[in-house]
């Protein structure tokens, strides 16, 4: 074979490789036309599975309001620190170092993220706070990310708490109004298409899906001024009187709304880290007891309305003692003849007795169930306790003549306030409520207005020189009210040793505005009466609200009132 003919399959293979290179890249150009322009959908696919990302927009709760507006809870961004255990673990150099600025144990944090290695999302730490979330943006570590959140603020810490309650860390009501208004309150996440970076941080926002929709504000008709004047007192009664434990109720007896309610002891809802259950329950709500004396005026309003008594009515008291069958009702000491008005300033258990005695059961059990004991209060607040009421049905003399002056029912602090309301609103009961309410609500009759202020106008004795309550009277205003000295029942009886200090009044007593409920579970000093320990606790409290309030003082001492004396009731002793 000649040179020349050696060239020839050279060349043409020289040719066809070239072609061949040609078409190659005329079809890769191609292709790359095909997919940039003519058929873009695909790649464009392809990277939005990749980096293209629905993400939740975060929603913060509705702020819970007092009745001027001054907030009592509120929510504030936060932010969340989360990971991906398939990435963050390949880098084990960063555990030590995330794990100081979250202030967790690096070998706690290892085991976590091992053993959660199969999923793609975990919570590290929950609303931290802002100098951590930089500390941990500052790390970069792979596979960790912060999350936008809110926390639940309680600017009254314990003051407040009962009533408030909290949230749980996501933001879920779990005791007090929170709970009770969770879906007013609670708002709702908007969502939104964003893209992320290799590094799962957001670099754009590409579309709104859904707006968030914040929750709703909620304007309660607690005050806060009387909120804390009322918590300052009864933490220091109750410390003073080394007492177990204590509550307070204020009512505005022309509208049936909560302007304070306190407990002790009470809990910081911003830092429950070593709460106990029994710091959590607000008594005033959820723990019942017998009100003692202070269920005597409803035994009197029962006596008026049935015509039994008259406000000049007198009763023999001597010798200080009664028997009922087997059983035998005392007095402090020998009273001997007491009007209506005397009977319950001197706080006559025999008196009452037989005040009671010329009632059918049906009578005095029906004012009480009318005044609402016995059966929740329209308020709705978590966890409130009906207390009880027993049926008249069957009603043994004895059993008639103790719950006459208030032994054998139970009620909560917050019913014995609801209850006095009767005699500040001339009979008229209306329903609780924690919401501010812009004009009153319909109101239930119990009582004709002559007998509620004839029994007003008796308890004002009780605060009197004469009266058991002489320290619940407040400067300028006339105070009407009454005690109680309840002894603790126990297994098989009562107490020697353990008592309630009870007292429930209202104020200015000429036109009541305010009825305050208080109650003192076992002080353990030497005084344990309702007049030395509730009634001082009262006037506090009582003087400052209304002042607060700017009620004008109606300005009688209740010496200089008129005392209707004389007459008799029938068959008395």
């Amino acid at each position: 074979m000649t040179e020349g003919s050696n060239k020839l399959p050279y060349r043409l293979r020289h040719a066809v490789l070239l072609a061949g290179f040609g078409l190659s890249v005329l079809a890769l150009l191609w292709r790359a036309v095909d997919l940039q322009v003519i058929d873009q959908s695909f790649l464009q696919g392809q990277a939005d599975a990749r980096h293209l990302r629905v993400v939740s927009i975060a929603a913060h709760r509705g702020r819970i309001l007092d009745r001027h507006g001054e907030p009592l809870a509120a929510s504030t961004p936060v932010d969340t620190v989360w990971s991906n255990p398939k990435e963050l673990l390949p880098a084990p150099e960063y555990l030590s170092p995330l794990a100081n600025v979250l202030g967790l144990d690096s070998g706690k944090l290892k085991q976590l993220l091992s053993s959660r290695s199969d999923r793609e999302f975990i919570y590290l730490k929950r609303h931290v706070n802002p100098s951590v979330a930089e500390q941990v943006r500052a790390l970069n570590a792979p596979g960790v990310y912060l999350q936008r959140e809110y926390r639940r603020y309680y600017p009254d810490g314990e003051v407040a708490a009962h009533v408030v309650g909290f949230t749980d860390i996501d933001d879920l009501g779990q005791e007090g109004l929170e709970l009770a208004f969770d879906e007013w309150l609670r708002g709702e996440p908007g969502a939104k298409r964003v893209i992320k970076d290799g590094k799962r941080n957001i670099i754009e926002d590409v579309e709104r899906i859904r707006a968030p929709r914040p929750g709703q504000d909620l304007a309660l008709s607690i005050d806060r001024r009387i909120q804390y004047l009322a918590y300052r007192e009864l933490k220091a009664a109750v410390k003073a009187h080394n007492a177990k434990s204590g509550s307070v109720v204020v009512l505005d007896s022309d509208s049936g709304e909560v302007l304070a309610m306190v407990n002790q002891p009470s809990y910081n809802p911003n830092n429950r880290l070593n709460i106990q259950p029994a710091q959590m329950r607000n008594r005033a709500v959820t723990d019942v007891f017998e009100p003692g004396s202070t269920l005597k005026p409803f035994t009197v309003a029962a006596g008026l309305e049935d015509g039994k008594i008259r406000p000049q009515t007198r009763i023999e008291t001597s010798p200080g003692l009664m028997r009922v069958g087997r059983d035998t009702v005392r007095d402090y000491r020998n009273y001997g003849e007491l009007d209506i008005a005397g009977i319950l300033s001197k706080s006559s258990n025999v008196g009452m007795t037989k005040i009671a005695m010329s009632l059918e059961p049906e009578a005095i059990w029906g004012m009480l169930s009318r005044s609402g004991f016995g059966q929740v209060t329209a308020s709705s607040f978590p966890g409130e306790a009906a207390g009880w009421l027993a049926s008249s049905q069957k009603m043994r003399p004895i059993e008639q003549a103790t719950l006459s002056f208030g032994y054998g029912l139970s009620v909560t602090p917050l019913q014995l306030a609801h209850a006095y309301t009767v005699f500040a609103a001339d009979g008229q009961l209306h329903p609780v409520t924690f919401l501010k309410a812009e004009k009153a609500p319909k109101a239930q009759k119990v009582l004709d207005k002559s007998v509620a202020v004839a029994v007003r106008q008796m308890l004002e004795a009780v605060v009197g020189p004469e009266g058991t309550a002489q320290l619940a009277n407040v400067s300028g205003y006339r105070v009407a009210g009454k005690t109680g000295t309840v002894r603790k029942s126990i297994a098989g009886g009562y107490a020697d040793d353990k008592y309630r200090a009870v007292f429930a009044g209202m104020a200015p007593a000429s036109n009541p505005r305010l009825v305050i409920a208080v109650m003192i579970d076992e002080p353990r000093n030497e005084d344990y009466y309702g007049g030395k320990v509730a009634a001082p606790l009262f006037s506090n409290i009582m003087s400052g609200a209304l002042r607060l309030m700017n009620i004008a003082p109606d300005g009688l001492d209740i010496e200089k009132q008129p005392v209707i004396r004389q007459a008799s009731i029938g068959g008395a002793a």
